[in-house]
C-alpha cells in the first residue's frame, strides 16, 4: 500500500487512506486536505458494507466528510453514498451526469471538486460504462505531486473494465483511456476503484509500458475485449438499480 509520504511528497496538506472491501474487490479512498482546522474530506468509492469501518476513521483523524464520489454506477457492490447520507446528511454525493444516476451534484469534464485549497479535476473516461470519469488531483505547485488518479474500472493496473454492459464499448475505454489518462504526468499515481490480483497502485507510465491489452493498438484492443466470454455479474442485477438511487436499496423497489 502507498504511504501517505509516497503519495504527497510535496504537500504534507493531504491527507491520503487506500481502504479495501474484500467482498467485492473494491478500493475505497479518504482525501482531505489538513491545512485548514476544518480538516474538509472527501471518499471516493465507498463501499455499503465497509461505511461504519469509514465514518469511525473519518472520526478517529478529526476529519469533516463534505463529499461522497463514485466514478460510476457499480455492478459489483452497492455504494456506500446513501448510507452516508442518512447518517451526514450535508454530505454532498457526486457522480457523472452521464451516468444518470441520482446524487446531490452531477459532474461533467473539467468541473473541480474542492476540499480546501486541494481539489479533484473530472475527466470523462467512459468505456466500462457510459458514465465512468476520472478523478485527478490538481495541476500546480500548491497541490500533491506526483498527482494521483483515481480511475474507477476505465483503467486497472494491468487491466481495465469490462465493456459488454452498460453501454460499455472497447473502442470509447481505448479512446479514453489513451486520451484522458495516458496523457498525465508518466509519475502520477493510478489509483483504480478494484484489484483482484494484490497489487494496490501502479503509475501512468507502468500501465503505458506494461498494460496487457491498452498496450495494443485499438483493433487488437477491442478484439480482447469483444473475446472475454465474461459471466454475468452475480451482484449486476441488486447493485446497478441501487446505485441508480445513490446507494438506497430500501428505495430499488419503489423507483
Amino acid at each position: 500500500m502507498c504511504t501517505l509520504s509516497e503519495a504527497s511528497s510535496s504537500s504534507s496538506r493531504l491527507l491520503f487512506r487506500q481502504l479495501f472491501e474484500k467482498e467485492s474487490s473494491t478500493f475505497t479512498y479518504l482525501l482531505a486536505y489538513v491545512g485548514h482546522p476544518d480538516r474538509p474530506a472527501l471518499l471516493v468509492d465507498p463501499v455499503d458494507k465497509t461505511v461504519e469501518r469509514d465514518l469511525s476513521l473519518i472520526k478517529d483523524l478529526g476529519l469533516k466528510l463534505t463529499y461522497a464520489l463514485n466514478t460510476h454506477v457499480h455492478a459489483d457492490h452497492v455504494t456506500g453514498t446513501g448510507l452516508i447520507k442518512g447518517m451526514m446528511p450535508d454530505v454532498i454525493s457526486v457522480i457523472s451526469k452521464a451516468s444518470n444516476a441520482k446524487a446531490d451534484l452531477h459532474v461533467e469534464a473539467g468541473d473541480k471538486i474542492v476540499f480546501g485549497k486541494l481539489f479533484l479535476e473530472v475527466r470523462a473516461t467512459p468505456g466500462h460504462t457510459a458514465g465512468c470519469v476520472t478523478y485527478v488531483t490538481g495541476e500546480g505547485a500548491d497541490q500533491p505531486h506526483p498527482r494521483l488518479a483515481f480511475t474507477g474500472d476505465a483503467l486497472l493496473i494491468r487491466g481495465c473494465g469490462r465493456t459488454d454492459f452498460q453501454g460499455g464499448s472497447s473502442q470509447q475505454l481505448y479512446k479514453s483511456v489513451h486520451s484522458q489518462i495516458f496523457t498525465l504526468p508518466k509519475d502520477t499515481f493510478v489509483y483504480p476503484a478494484h484489484d483482484y490480483k494484490g497489487f494496490t497502485v501502479s503509475t501512468v507510465g507502468e500501465e503505458i509500458k506494461f498494460n496487457p491489452s491498452l498496450t495494443k493498438d485499438e483493433g487488437t484492443f477491442q478484439g480482447i475485449m469483444e473475446n472475454l466470454n465474461l459471466s454475468y455479474p452475480k451482484m449486476m442485477d441488486v447493485a446497478v438499480p441501487a446505485n441508480l438511487v445513490c446507494g438506497l436499496q430500501d428505495l430499488v423497489a419503489k423507483v
